[in-house]
């Protein structure tokens, strides 16, 4: 593997009409130091391969067919040379064909396997004759399977965004470990991390011990962790749940089933409670076929669990196997854990119970490292005119009054540049229409009249209860402005009703347009109404979110598509298609035309209104993207998972720039403070958890509902939180207190790890409860007053 340090391995699969497979030239500008900034998962030799895939539309409309290049990048400054046909006597070049060719089986790419396998004069049985990766004998067959396991596939730069309104590109950056199959057709540049061959995965498993010492092995770990120190013990109990699983897997893989049954039943009732779900599902894989089509299994199994623990903790644990030459738990250590070593104290169990409980353990800390842009942007200067209609009715001395904190408090945001803030033009963003200047002056003179929120002065709630939904009120939005609410439904339709005394009117018909005023002149009397129905979904709807102008609505279904509404028409005006599965959530970017969609398929994508394709794919989660929120920069896309964890995502080059885990059950809410600095999650677990963005730490824990946390949202100005749970409140929490005086210093940052204060109880400001309503949304009008909606459901 010496060799993988000098040369890299790209591959470019390109989609052309029908025609026959062709050799594409290496690219200039290909080279391993050269076009960086690409999603390359950089393995320990410091080479990576890339794979680079682009549609290309046009053509004769035939089917696409893949076509491949291989050209090996020599290190940085020399020119690329292409692949000569290797000898079948070249180890190290035959070991690089069969990686490229095993990728290209697993990604069903069969006419480029063949078009390689003939460039290359291997044949058929050479090929076949290697099988899975894992299970070929000869060091080859490892050493391609370790060279496959590091393919990685971006192009050698990220895709850039298209200004709004330039057209479609059909171009999507893709990263983190992609563990859902892309939509035919949509293949961008896709990054698969780590993400190693099932048999070769599996075939990990043959190296087993005597299956009759298991229970031995483990039972005299279990004594040697219950009888350590007191400081020791909680972090050496961490080991306790990975060990359990690999080793009952390592015994149903080896087939012996009488022994994995006795293992699990002995020892499955020591692990935590928060893995129960998960240890559910395990005791079904009994026999070794069970294991080859088992998602969660191979979640398990393709990333390694991560567990945090100090120096001196893992160096007893390391003396204890060495001296009871426990080899059998030491490889599975070595071989399917990552410990994250820090120096230090070790933690007390409070501080790991807080962060533990995701599918793969916790976060590593260089997860949470990289620089993020958190700062809100500059706002724009805009004038603010004096109306005379809205204030001649007031005394002349009120209005100059009036005008000038407004134009202090905004032109202080605009003149002093966030030192956090992202550059204006990282992203490009939609320019400001007459209309959104129109908006922003009158969210400015509403702002002037909003309530200053504290535990002092709480805001008032008024709850929309949804009537007669039989159980099938399934998603709820709220305009900005507060003016329109919107509801998706089981029976997969979308309602929006006014909540002001206007009603809503649809364009009038071409031939009855008649009046002075144009707007007065293409809007129908006629058909003005209080609700509105949008037809077109084909299954549930999951998701809902307004524009921020309100002229468009997204929704999301189970029909695995996203549609955009015009609220003009009352039409449906693009269906988007990129999703296999049910998409769960949809959210706008706070400056419109972006939008993120998160679905069963375990990734999130990001839009833009114009493009039929998405710009950007976001994979890494190990299981459904439960709930999505923009930061409110738009230069950061949230997600929350089913896997237990939340990712903050770079929407300039679709990296994972954050990781946080701590939830004990599947992520459903998600906010960001007004500031940008914190986030909030809410879980089923009924536990809402505060983050420090910049840090990349958690900062605060709040206890108090005991059901699913459905929504959360800070107060307009962030001094308070609000969380609405399937436990029938709306309960409000104080967050300026929450972070205020956080030890955010060095040796937090370190070591990752925070003391949250015992209690949650004093941040609580008050509970609000319905007499049956789950509450599903909730959002702060301007001038802070809280809107809550949630159907009714009879006892």
């Amino acid at each position: 593997m010496a060799a993988l340090a000098e040369e890299q391995t790209e591959v470019a699969v390109k989609l052309e009409p029908e025609g026959p497979p062709t050799l594409l030239p290496p690219q200039a500008g290909d080279g391993a130091g050269e076009g960086g900034g690409g999603t390359t998962n950089n393995g320990p030799n410091g080479g990576g391969g890339n794979v680079a895939a682009s549609s290309s539309a046009g053509g004769d409309g035939g089917t696409p067919k893949p076509s491949v290049a291989v050209s090996t990048v020599a290190p940085a400054g020399a020119a690329p040379v292409p692949v000569a046909a290797p000898e079948a006597g070249a180890p190290h070049d035959r070991q690089t064909l069969l990686a490229v060719l095993q990728f290209l089986r697993q990604s069903n790419l069969r006419e480029a396997e063949e078009a390689l396998r003939r460039e290359a004069r291997l044949l058929e049985e050479a090929v076949a004759g290697s099988g899975a990766l894992g299970e070929a004998d000869g060091a080859n067959a490892e050493a391609a399977g370790a060279l496959l396991s590091r393919v990685t596939a971006s192009a050698p730069g990220p895709v850039a965004l298209d200004p709004p309104g330039t057209g479609a590109s059909g171009a999507a950056a893709v990263s983190g470990s992609a563990t859902a199959p892309a939509a035919p057709g949509k293949v961008g540049n896709v990054a698969v991390e780590d993400q190693p061959d099932v048999s070769a995965v599996l075939s990990a498993y043959n190296q087993q011990g005597d299956p009759t010492m298991y229970e031995e092995y483990y039972s005299g770990l279990k004594h040697f962790i219950e009888c350590s120190l007191d400081c020791h013990r909680a972090e050496l109990s961490q080991l306790f749940y990975p060990l359990f699983v690999h080793m009952y897997l390592e015994l149903v893989y080896n087939q012996h089933e009488n022994e994995a049954k006795s293992f699990f039943e002995k020892f499955h009732g020591d692990q935590e409670c928060y893995y129960q779900d998960d240890l559910r599902v395990l005791s079904s894989l009994t026999k070794k076929e069970h294991m080859k089509g088992n998602e969660t299994m191979l979640d398990f199994r393709t990333s390694k669990f991560v567990l945090r623990i100090s120096r001196d903790s893992y160096q007893l644990l390391k003396r204890h196997l060495q001296e009871k030459q426990n080899n059998q738990i030491w490889n599975i250590v070595q071989e399917h854990l990552y410990i994250d070593i820090f120096d230090g104290m070790p933690r007390s169990k409070q501080q790991i119970d807080a962060m533990v409980g995701s599918l793969a353990g916790e976060a590593k800390r260089e997860a949470n490292k990289s620089k993020v842009f958190f700062g809100l942007l500059k706002e724009p200067e805009i004038e603010v005119p004096l109306d005379d209609e809205d204030e001649e009715g007031e005394n002349e001395e009120g209005k100059p009054k009036k005008k000038k904190p407004k134009k202090d408090s905004i032109g202080s945001k605009s003149k002093k540049q966030d030192p956090n803030a992202p550059p204006q033009n990282r992203i490009p963003l939609p320019e400001l229409k007459d209309s959104d200047k129109l908006d922003k002056i009158m969210n400015m003179k509403e702002t002037t009249k909003r309530v200053r929120l504290g535990p002092d002065c709480l805001p008032s709630i008024c709850f929309y209860t949804f009537l007669n939904a039989y159980q099938g009120l399934t998603a709820v939005d709220v305009t900005d402005d507060s003016s329109l609410i919107a509801g998706g439904f089981a029976d997969s339709t979308v309602r929006v009703w006014s909540v002001t005394p206007k009603k809503l009117r649809s364009v009038k018909q071409a031939a009855d347009k008649e009046s002075d005023d144009v707007l007065e002149r293409i809007m129908d009397e006629k058909t003005a109404s209080e609700l509105k129905i949008l037809y077109g979904h084909s299954g549930p709807v999951y998701g809902a979110s307004f524009s921020p102008d309100r002229n468009y609505l997204l929704s999301s279904s189970e029909d695995g598509t996203v549609r955009l509404w015009s609220l003009q028409t009352f039409t449906c005006l693009v269906g988007y298609k990129g999703h296999n599965y049910p998409v769960w959530d949809t959210q706008f970017s706070p400056y419109g035309y972006y939008f993120v969609s998160g679905g069963h398929d375990r990734v999130a994508r990001l839009w833009a209104t114009d493009h039929y394709q998405p710009l950007r794919i976001f994979a890494g989660h190990l299981a459904d993207v439960n709930c999505t929120r923009f930061h409110p920069n738009s230069n950061y896309v949230a997600t929350g998972s089913a896997d237990r964890t939340v990712r903050l995502w770079d929407v300039l080059n679709g990296n994972c720039v954050r990781v946080f885990t701590g939830h004990k059950g599947p992520i459903h809410s998600l906010t960001f403070s007004p500031n940008g600095r914190f986030l909030a999650t809410g879980a089923t677990d009924g536990r809402v958890l505060l983050w420090d963005i910049g840090h990349g730490l958690m900062v605060g824990e709040l206890k108090g509902h005991t059901d699913t946390v459905c929504s959360l949202r800070f107060s307009r100005d962030g001094e308070i939180l609000a969380s609405g749970s399937m436990d029938n409140t709306v309960r409000l929490w104080d967050a300026v207190k929450a972070f205020e005086d956080l030890e955010t210093d060095d040796f937090t940052t370190a070591t990752g790890h925070i003391n949250l204060p015992e209690n949650s109880q004093e941040l609580l400001l008050g509970t609000y409860m319905t007499k049956s309503t789950p509450v599903v949304h909730l959002h702060f009008t301007r001038r802070n007053l809280v809107l809550a909606a949630g159907a009714y459901s009879p006892q």
